[in-house]
């Protein structure tokens, strides 16, 4: 799926459609059951592209389809008022705690994201990346890259609770209940995903920054016009070159 229709179908069904539905499907199906329609969306739209589309199951995959199932879940608790607003933070706490847990166990979190990015596809190039990662220069922009997403779920978790609280204040299984939510999220839906955005795109500018740290540069190129897993062997960190030659060439 190309990255612009990609786009497009995740604001449409994780934000406009249930929107919709919220704001005009309450009166005719009752306040409740568009409820969680709308909040059952994303959930379906999310594990129908991980596990029947795109079918790419890794650290980040994985993690979406995480998220959404639990998203998926809280659906059916039916609260209001304060926690309603504790609900509507559970993905950034459970985030929050993740990421920053990572970094305690020693195994920071976006060198798993990272071995998607750099695809170490083979027992080789895998041994290759734990080596890079686990020099001081990679392993400190590891760690810090992971700190930023936990920050900016800890930052999207409380401004998402002080809105909710400040936006949804009438009682579950009310049409207004449900305007109220749709009203919240035209924001949070939007520009949430632009913050996380950036937050990521940070965070993997400081892991390529510390790669290319400890990685050599290729005669006549910029490093990030070199190809990643040849820096890697003229760094001495693939050893079996006919590994390496087999899986560069398919």
């Amino acid at each position: 799926m190309k990255g612009v229709t990609k786009l497009i179908l995740d604001i449409m069904m994780g934000a406009v459609i249930p929107i919709l539905i919220l704001n005009n499907l309450t009166k005719p199906m009752g306040a409740p059951t568009a409820y969680v329609l709308a909040a059952l969306v994303p959930v379906i739209y999310v594990l129908t592209d991980t596990l029947l589309i795109s079918r790419r199951f890794n650290a980040i995959t994985t993690y979406i389809a995480l998220t959404a199932i639990m998203n998926g879940a809280l659906a059916f608790w039916f609260v209001d008022g304060w926690r309603y607003a504790l609900k509507h933070v559970a993905g950034e706490v459970v985030a929050m705690l993740m990421f920053f847990g990572s970094i305690a166990i020693g195994k920071p979190m976006m060198q798993f994201f990272a071995s998607q990015v750099f695809q170490a596809d083979t027992p080789n190039k895998r041994g290759a990346l734990r080596s890079l990662f686990a020099q001081s220069p990679v392993k400190r922009g590891l760690i810090l890259s992971t700190a930023i997403i936990g920050l900016e779920n800890a930052l999207l978790g409380i401004i998402s609770f002080i809105l909710t609280r400040k936006f949804v204040t009438a009682t579950f299984g009310s049409e207004q209940f449900n305007t109220q939510i749709a009203s919240l999220s035209a924001i949070t839906r939007i520009a949430f995903p632009i913050v996380a955005f950036g937050a990521f795109g940070l965070a993997f500018f400081i892991i390529y920054r510390a790669v290319f740290r400890v990685l050599p540069s290729e005669e006549g190129k910029s490093q990030i016009e070199s190809e990643f897993w040849d820096l890697m062997k003229q760094g001495g960190l693939i050893n079996d070159a006919a590994d390496f030659s087999v899986q560069s060439q398919g």
